[in-house]
Order: C-alpha cells, then sequence, then structure tokens
C-alpha cells in the first residue's frame, strides 16, 4: 500500500490535510468519503529527504508548549459544546493540530476511544503532554457530566499558570542578563586588559594595593591553571545538576528560593495563588478533597510545598479537616489558614480559596512591580562596584608609578 496526501472538507465545513494509506489514489478516496469527508485533492506523498525526515523526528520529539495546550483545549471544549461525537472531535483536532507531538498523541487518543476506553484513561497515556491536573480535571467532567463547564476551568487555570511563569520570568529576565553581562565583562577584562598591566605592576618596585593584589592573584588562576578552573566548574555543574534532580535536591533548592531574599517571597506567593486557585477548581468541579490533594502534590511546582501537601494529606485521611493541617505546615501564611478555616466551617471551602487565589494574584503583581523597581538601583550599585574594583586595581599603582617617573 502506498500513501497519499490529501486534502479535503469534513463533515463541519472544515479543510482538512493529511496522510491516508491505500491501494490506489481512488481507494484513498474512497476511505475518505467513507470518514465522512469529501476529498479535494490525493496525490501520492513526496519521497522525503534524509533531512525531512530528521526534521520530522526533532518535531516529534519537541515539546507542547503552554498556548498550544490552551489553543487544543479551547477548540476541544468549542466542539465538544457544539455537539460533535468525541471520535469526530478529536479527528478534526488531529489533523488541525501543527505540533507533530500533539497530533501523535490526539491520534492515539481516537484509536483509544474508539476501542471503548474511557476520556481520562486515553488522556492519562500521555503524561508529557497532559499533567496530573489536566487528566485529573478530565476525570471530574466525566463523573460530573459537565465536561464543557469543566474545560472551562481548566482552560482558565493553564492561562493562570502560564501568565503568573510568565510575569516571574519577565521580572527575572533583565537581572539575569545584567548578570551574566557584568560577568563576561570581567572574563574579557582579566584576560585581555589585566595581562597588559600585571607584567608592569609585577616589575615595578612598589607597594601595591590591596584590588590590585587580588587582581593579579586572579589572572594568575585564569592564566597558569584555567584547565583546572572550567574542569572544577563542568564538574560541580554536573554533579550539582545531578544532585538537583534526586528528591532531596529538589526539596533543599526549592526550600532555598523560597527563602532567598527579595524573590522568595514572590515564589511563595505564586506557589499560593496556584494551590488556591487549583484547590479551588478542583474541589467545585466535583472531586473529593484527597484526590484534590494528590493532584496539588504532584502539580505545585515547588518540591517542598509538595512535601508538606504530602503530610497535609496524610492528616486529613486521618479525618482532621483541611484547617488544621494546614496550620501546622509550613510555607502557608496565615491568611490562608484562616480563610480556608472559615471556608471549611461555612461550607464554602472552594469560594474562600477563589478569593485567597485573587489576593495573592494582585500581592504577586504588587510584588512584581516593586521587584523591577528594587533591581534597577541594586544593579547598578553591583556595576559601580565591578567598575570601581578594575578601576582601583588598575589606576592606584599607575598613579604611584607615575609620581616615581615624576621625581
Amino acid at each position: 500500500m502506498a500513501t497519499y496526501s490529501y486534502q479535503a472538507i469534513s463533515e463541519t465545513g472544515t479543510t482538512i490535510t493529511g496522510e491516508i494509506e491505500a491501494g490506489s489514489p481512488e481507494r484513498a478516496s474512497e476511505k475518505l468519503m467513507g470518514m465522512g469527508a469529501i476529498p479535494i485533492k490525493v496525490a501520492p506523498k513526496a519521497t522525503e529527504s534524509w533531512f525531512t525526515r530528521a526534521s520530522d523526528s526533532l518535531k516529534r520529539l519537541s515539546k507542547v508548549s503552554p498556548t498550544e495546550l490552551i489553543l487544543f483545549t479551547k477548540q476541544f471544549r468549542s466542539m465538544l459544546r457544539a455537539g460533535i461525537p468525541l471520535p469526530n472531535t478529536l479527528e478534526v483536532l488531529e489533523f488541525q493540530t501543527e505540533n507533530e507531538r500533539l497530533r501523535q498523541a490526539v491520534s492515539s487518543m481516537r484509536y483509544g476511544i474508539k476501542e471503548g476506553h474511557s476520556l481520562h484513561r486515553v488522556f492519562s497515556r500521555h503524561p508529557a503532554i497532559f499533567s496530573p491536573l489536566y487528566c485529573g480535571m478530565i476525570r471530574a467532567g466525566e463523573r460530573s457530566g459537565n465536561l464543557t463547564e469543566v474545560l472551562d476551568r481548566l482552560i482558565y487555570l493553564i492561562e493562570h499558570t502560564h501568565k503568573t511563569a510568565m510575569k516571574v520570568k519577565s521580572a527575572l529576565r533583565y537581572p539575569a542578563i545584567v548578570v551574566v553581562a557584568l560577568a563576561g565583562a570581567f572574563i574579557f577584562l582579566q584576560t585581555t586588559v589585566v595581562p597588559k598591566f600585571v607584567g608592569i605592576f609585577q616589575k615595578a618596585e612598589i607597594s601595591l594595593p590591596v584590588p590590585t593584589k587580588i587582581l593579579i592573584f586572579l589572572n594568575t588562576i585564569i592564566h597558569n591553571y584555567w584547565y583546572m578552573v572550567l574542569g572544577g566548574l563542568a564538574a560541580g555543574g554536573v554533579a550539582l545538576f545531578i544532585f538537583l534532580r534526586t528528591p532531596k535536591g529538589k526539596i533543599m533548592k526549592d526550600s532555598l528560593l523560597l527563602k532567598l531574599p527579595l524573590v522568595g517571597p514572590l515564589f511563595l506567593k505564586a506557589a499560593m495563588s496556584r494551590f488556591a486557585s487549583i484547590f479551588s477548581i478542583l474541589t467545585s468541579s466535583g472531586l473529593l478533597i484527597m484526590d484534590a490533594l494528590d493532584i496539588l502534590e504532584d502539580v505545585i511546582g515547588n518540591a517542598a510545598i509538595a512535601g508538606e501537601l504530602h503530610r497535609i494529606k496524610e492528616l486529613v485521611r486521618q479525618g482532621r479537616g483541611i484547617a488544621g493541617p494546614l496550620r501546622s505546615a509550613k510555607y502557608f501564611p496565615p491568611m490562608v489558614v484562616s480563610m480556608a478555616a472559615i471556608g471549611e466551617e461555612s461550607g464554602s471551602l472552594d469560594t474562600m480559596l477563589g478569593e485567597i487565589a485573587k489576593h495573592y494574584d494582585d500581592e504577586l503583581d504588587y510584588g512584581l512591580e516593586k521587584l523591577s523597581g528594587s533591581l534597577g538601583p541594586l544593579l547598578i550599585v553591583c556595576l559601580a562596584f565591578v567598575v570601581g574594583f578594575f578601576a582601583l586595581a588598575i589606576f592606584l599603582p599607575m598613579w604611584d608609578l607615575t609620581k616615581i617617573a615624576g621625581s
């Protein structure tokens, strides 16, 4: 059988493209019509070069971005809301999805549905694309019979999480660029400018100031032992990378991030916003608190807080409610505990959690603005320190040499 590329009109009136295997173009057209599509163009698939095959392989390995996942979920919700059967919905989405990895996942899901598997099960077969939160929401929608409403909430969650992450990354991008630029300038000066002065200073019979001695010491290490420095940095980087992938390393790293000055409170506020918004939507979608905590432990995004959630889950399992375990846990501010207690007592836990999420969203926005205002002067001070250090290290001895030459 040969592979044919086709362009056709689906039952919904949209133009779809793809590939199909058949014995002849006529047989391919018959297959398309059997699928409910009207063929427009059917042609043998062109022979692919090694470059094209390599490019397709890279596409299959590429990640599914949050924006692609949001678009897919919106299309999925809209087609279900329009009353299109689930197999047909997945078929159309398969042809319209541009990301190759997501396309293959949807194709697998479509065949899984035809085999009689539940929607939650076919989604959970692709954990690299659909997170435990995503699959948990699908399961809640299936159980409650309100899948489209649950998808509305899921879209809000994905967009909310994506926007929060982008805000934090945007606030930290400028400081990161400045730090990299300062490190690059330091290395450039040490390898090109400083060596020209070191020989002069070492031959001169003058007392060198402390900054100059430090500069000469650093230059000696870089010039004579650069391979050891690079090897040590590489070995340390690999060891740190391996350690940070262990459970203990993840907890240590994430707990340290929460304690950092300036940015630590921002990470905590972002985590509290994520915790409250996800917990609120999961419980209001019909999931039990234990199931919601299971999902939260996997998707909270901070190993230290995830460890506390695991402990909270065990206390809830013992029948202690949610407010008491939250009160005894680390990282959860008193406001979160108090509002959760009020919501638990009044039977409106999801509403209170929603209010907590809104509060921390506002706090995060304010904190990011404050951070941007504080980092500017701090970076200027760091830049002035680096420039001042090199100026003192180079020009103080030059000043002494000038005085000696003049006398």
